[in-house]
Parts: structure tokens; C-alpha cells; sequence
């Protein structure tokens, strides 16, 4: 699977770890990923980028 641009308004990690199935294969059956649980507990640690405005 090629790399994907994350889209704006979302978040790098959140985005990365939703859409590429490489990053928790190492993860048992069950296996909370750590950096996933960080986050949901902590928050997004990135400045989120604003979606572009269609507004004329």
C-alpha cells in the first residue's frame, strides 16, 4: 500500500494509523497499541491543519 497524504483537518497519526494495516501487525490478537491508547487518553499531539475554505 503507497503513502498516503494525509488530508487536511486530520490528524497525521490518527490518519496513518486508520488506513495503513502495516502499523499494528505486529500487535497480538486483543493487543491494545500503545501510541493509539496515548492518544485517545492524551489527545491529538499535532496541530491540526484547517480544511481549505470554499468560500468565494
Amino acid at each position: 500500500m503507497a503513502a498516503q497524504q494525509t488530508p487536511p483537518g486530520e490528524c497525521p497519526q490518527c490518519w496513518q494509523h486508520a488506513h495503513d494495516q502495516r502499523v499494528h501487525r505486529h500487535l497480538g490478537p486483543r493487543e491494545d497499541c500503545p501510541q493509539c491508547v496515548d492518544h485517545m487518553v492524551n489527545g491529538c499531539p499535532y496541530l491540526v491543519p484547517k480544511k481549505k475554505s470554499f468560500w468565494w
